[in-house]
């Protein structure tokens, strides 16, 4: 799986891009052998104009073939973003891997 690290007003240091693949590496059991995967992750500070704190942003956008499953999470701490994000296309993959398996079964004629 190739992963494509973006940010925007936040700096990519290297703890940070740590947790990124380690966060996102953990998906990759569960996409096994379906495919060329690709997947783009962005984090950052939407905009400098909040004036209730940071707010942070994380998108993850994963491509499976043809296939496109998307995920963002907002949230005042960088971490809890990224974690959400993981969290939400962990349930998009299994969605996905079961609508495949569905494809794939034929009724008895």
């Amino acid at each position: 799986m190739k992963i494509d690290i973006h940010t925007k007003n936040v700096d990519l240091n290297v703890p940070l891009r740590t947790f990124i693949e380690e966060k996102v590496g953990d998906l990759e059991h569960l996409l096994g052998k379906l495919g060329p995967i690709h997947m783009r992750v962005e984090v950052g500070i939407p905009s400098n104009h909040h004036q209730s704190g940071q707010i942070y942003y994380a998108e993850a956008n994963l491509t499976i073939g043809g296939d496109l499953l998307r995920a963002d999470s907002n949230n005042y701490d960088l971490h809890t973003a990224i974690v959400d994000v993981k969290d939400e296309l962990r349930v998009q993959i299994k969605r996905y891997k079961e609508r495949l398996r569905d494809k794939q079964r034929k009724p008895k004629a």
